[in-house]
């Protein structure tokens, strides 16, 4: 049985419509969507980043002890499952950024693609990560 944690991004959202819209109530969609209401939409994430379960521990440990950056990741183990969204962008962001110093080379390279979906993040802030624990 391999375990692994898959970090899947936003990449796109549609709306789910078994008949059209009238043109009167379109606004009213768009309007809800603008607030943040969910009327039938639905997210699509494509997985942006894996790792085997082992070595996302040993990679999350090179955080630093204490820090909210490793208490959030270590909610992976924890739960089962995390979100990372634009509220987390600046304190992974720094934490992340700040253990390279004392990361394996795979390390690094999985820390420099997570600075890169969190950029992502802060140039888009509707784009999300769901970073999830999963078993074989």
């Amino acid at each position: 049985m391999s375990e692994q944690v898959v970090f899947s991004q936003l990449s796109r959202k549609f709306i789910d419509e078994n008949d059209a819209t009238p043109s009167e109530a379109q606004q009213v969609v768009y309007y809800s969507l603008a607030i943040g209401h969910h009327l039938g939409v639905i997210d699509c994430l494509e997985a942006a980043l894996t790792c085997p379960w082992d070595d996302y521990r040993a990679w999350i440990a090179t955080l630093e002890e204490g820090s909210t950056a490793r208490r959030k990741m270590e909610g992976v183990p924890k739960y089962g499952e995390i979100v990372i969204d634009s509220n987390h962008v600046s304190m992974l962001a720094n934490a992340f950024d700040k253990a390279r110093a004392r990361q394996t080379p795979e390390q690094q390279a999985w820390s420099e693609a997570m600075l890169n979906m969190l950029h992502a993040i802060y140039q888009e802030s509707a784009i999300y990560l769901m970073v999830r624990r999963l078993r074989d």
